[in-house]
């Protein structure tokens, strides 16, 4: 193991500020760690760097620090690579080599620098448990490995050894649990190096559906399973995924990328951890095919899907982009997101319950692609009698319904004479377009409100300046 290819990395960070969204929050500094690999690049967490301004490395021969910047980040797996200004900085760091997916029981070394001290610090433990856990960054659920070692405030993002190799990226803590810490393991990262090297999307792709397990041997035989076949049934499929048009409500899923799939929803991977069926898709790339194996009206065939990027109905956590809004007569419109729902203090408990449904329960469709809400009102004369609307979502404007916040944005741009926004209260707010036209301006200057719009949003018209 060589401590010396292990560097600190330094965060200046800006995150939205998904309250007022045209704005963003007070920059804040943060430590994490990193390992140098091939190329001179550095190798660490996508938390770490994520929403960062400002990037500066430190390694372990010097206390000056070089300034850093992203690479390549994929949010999804949890994986940021860095590359340095200074050319001539790393030019006597030994780049350490990435390994193999370790053994159950296999001795590691967990290496960073932790918050609060200048110096490195290892801890060391075995590995615990190989599969698929959830990622707390993005909440994917992605193959990781459990390792019986403490992962230190300022260590994640860090290295992983075994017998002088990177066989993990330190990224999360298990929660209730001392001492416990998981890591992005060897094949993740090897996919993600490829891709980048190839010039491939930086993201994890995603079938798209939601299944249930087919334990039920009653539930088998309605599908026309033999003795032999098992699998899991699908109830639902995400508009615009990987299984949109191929797949069905009523389809049975056997077999995925050649794994045949049990019937609790797990797969033998590696030929040595039985874990969830769609472990297989952290090693593959957006663009890839994959075979799928079904049972459809009790006929057995197969099929293909191009793995396209997974896309919720209310996205997940997002970095690196700031919220979609669009501000119209003093009422605040976003797209529904997690991080929009983060703003209540222990969310899952706290955020409205039509939300929350939504988040949990919600998929895509060709007629609705996003949740468009009405967080607050900027109180103005036009807005009179509207100001207890908020935290809701738009169901129709004029009774057509918003596909997404962008149709939403066009469909007011279009408007004319008097324009009827139906909400989820239940609601009905009016507005005559013209004279919140002529609302923009004086509205935009009394709070501040730099665009009417997201840039996501300003093809649609109208620049709030």
């Amino acid at each position: 193991m060589s401590q010396s290819s292990v560097v600190r990395v330094f965060a200046t960070t800006q995150s939205p500020d998904y309250d007022c969204p045209w704005q963003a929050q007070t920059p804040t500094r943060s430590t994490g760690s990193g390992v140098v690999i091939t190329g001179g690049r550095i190798l660490t967490g996508a938390h770490v760097v994520a929403n960062a301004t400002f990037l500066q490395v430190q390694k372990l021969s010097h206390p000056d620090k070089a300034v850093a910047w992203v690479e390549a980040v994929c949010h999804d797996c949890d994986l940021a690579l860095l590359q340095i200004e200074d050319d001539s900085f790393l030019a006597d760091v030994a780049a350490a080599e990435i390994g193999a997916l370790p053994d159950l029981r296999d001795k590691v070394s967990v290496v960073g620098f932790p918050v609060g001290g200048e110096e490195i610090s290892v801890t060391e433990g075995v590995v615990s448990r190989i599969e698929v856990q959830r990622y707390s960054h993005s909440q994917r659920h992605l193959l990781a490995v459990t390792v019986d070692a403490a992962i230190n405030a300022g260590n994640s993002g860090g290295p992983v050894f075994r017998d002088g190799k990177v066989v993990g990226i330190a990224f999360q803590k298990l929660s209730g649990a001392d001492n416990i810490g998981e890591m992005v393991p060897a094949p993740v990262i090897h996919t993600f190096l490829g891709g980048v090297d190839a010039g491939k999307p930086p993201q994890i792709p995603g079938l798209g559906i939601r299944v249930q397990n087919l334990e039920n041997s009653l539930m088998r035989r309605q599908l026309g399973f033999s003795e032999q076949q098992s699998g899991v049934l699908v109830v639902a499929v995400d508009c615009d995924c990987s299984a949109w048009d191929v797949l069905e409500p009523g389809d049975a899923l056997t077999h995925i990328d050649g794994l045949a799939i049990s019937n609790n929803g797990t797969v033998r991977f590696a030929d040595r951890y039985r874990t969830r069926y769609d472990v297989v898709l952290g090693m593959h790339y957006v663009g890839d095919t994959v075979e799928l194996g079904i049972v459809r009206a009790g006929q057995a065939m197969t099929v293909e899907v191009t793995l396209a990027p997974l896309a919720h109905l209310v996205p997940r956590s997002q970095y690196d982009v700031p919220p979609s809004y669009f501000v119209y007569g003093g009422l605040v419109f976003q797209a529904l997101t997690r991080d929009f729902l983060a703003t209540w203090d222990k969310w899952w408990n706290h955020a409205p319950k039509e939300f929350l449904y939504q988040y949990y329960i919600g998929m895509r469709s060709e007629s609705l692609k996003e949740i468009v809400i009405l967080t607050h009102v900027l109180g103005d004369e036009i807005n009179i009698g509207y100001t207890d609307f908020y935290n809701e979502s738009v169901l129709a404007v004029d009774g057509q319904q918003p596909r997404d916040i962008g149709h939403f944005a066009r469909m007011l741009d279009d408007a004319d004479g008097v324009v009827k926004i139906e909400t989820s209260g239940p609601g009905c707010i009016m507005f005559d377009t013209e004279q919140v036209r002529a609302s923009q301006a004086r509205i935009a200057a009394r709070y501040h409100v730099t665009r009417d719009r997201s840039a996501d949003l300003a093809a649609t018209g109208g620049d709030g300046e």
